[in-house]
């Protein structure tokens, strides 16, 4: 029977392999899909889906999900905007993103754990609720003119060359990867995702962790609003409307095991950089907006399709050595 690490090393390279081909095909329909300034635009694009990703991971690894990720990410923008706008010093200001992720992460986490409500229902049940402070944070209008100073900092580059954002990045996936494999709170995470009742009973602080991951994605979601206000210097009243869905793409594209026990950080990154790279190919070759959600969902499903088809395979190996 292949290992769970085999099955997940297979997915990575598929993803790297539809990467690759989806370059083609897009450079075949559209030469400028290939120039430095688009390719330079994908690659921001993946910035914050690629943190908000990384806690979408963890959470169904647990075998937990959160459907409002993006209206998280709105409010710490939110925060960090009005900080700016009040004159606060940039640092404070983009310390305020993370603080207010965590916070609201730690509500929803709250209101999964100790509410004994099942993180879908709950994270749905909670979408209105963070839309709606959305709307009244921003007043029912675009907050925008904030000053250039967050972008001096995090939207530079290191030497010219290397991006801010994915120096951040690269040390927080460092961080996240040596967390699974290394740290009791990983090997818990993992546990709890393969059968939370024997990992309550070998011990496992079952509502602590849970409830530490949740804070862990909305403090994702934080940092992922620093590099936001940081390119885009506003926040629209849609902020963070279908990030949800792509990141939830993305993670299960790249082998996370929607029903949890399983994690790839690097599937994650793959799972990423297709999808981004689809939605900037289809709007190259002039596929409306309104079309790319439907993409997006049809590789959700076709991802849990073929997630099913290896859990089966796998069940038949089993029984047939058993035998």
């Amino acid at each position: 029977m292949p290992s769970a690490f085999r099955i997940v090393g297979q997915r990575e390279l598929a993803l790297l392999l539809l990467c690759l081909a989806a370059g083609v095909v897009f450079v075949a329909l559209s030469p400028a899909y290939l120039s430095a300034g688009n390719v330079a635009a994908v690659l921001r694009n993946c910035v914050e889906l690629m943190l908000v990703g990384l806690g979408i991971t963890l959470l169904l690894a647990m075998g937990g999900i959160d459907v409002t990720v993006g209206l998280v990410l709105g409010l710490a923008a939110i925060a960090i905007g009005r900080l700016l706008l009040a004159g606060f010093d940039p640092w404070v200001a983009a310390a305020a993103g993370p603080l207010v992720g965590l916070a609201i992460g730690l509500i929803t986490g709250a209101v999964v754990v100790f509410g004994r409500i099942p993180a879908i229902v709950a994270t749905i049940g909670l979408l209105g609720v963070y839309r709606t402070a959305v709307f009244v944070a921003l007043g029912g209008q675009w907050l925008s003119g904030l000053p250039p100073t967050l972008s001096a900092i995090f939207a530079g580059q290191i030497f010219g060359i290397v991006p801010v954002s994915y120096l951040v990045i690269g040390a927080i996936y460092a961080v996240a990867w040596a967390a699974l494999r290394k740290t009791p709170f990983g090997l818990h995470l993992l546990a709890i995702g393969n059968n939370e009742e024997r990992a309550r009973l070998a011990g496992i602080a079952v509502k602590q962790v849970r409830l530490g991951v949740y804070a862990v994605s909305g403090a994702l979601c934080g940092i992922a609003a620093i590099f936001y206000i940081s390119t885009y210097r506003n926040v629209e009243m849609t902020v963070g409307s279908t990030l949800a869905l792509d990141a939830i793409a993305a993670v299960v594209l790249g082998g996370t095991n929607i029903l949890g026990g399983r994690a790839s950080l690097l599937g994650t990154v793959f799972g990423v950089l297709l999808i981004r790279m689809l939605q900037n190919g289809f709007t190259l070759i002039g596929l409306p907006s309104l079309w790319q959600p439907v993409v997006t969902g049809a590789l959700l499903i076709g991802a849990l399709l073929i997630e099913r088809g290896l859990g089966r395979d796998v069940l038949r190996r089993v029984t047939l050595r058993a035998a």
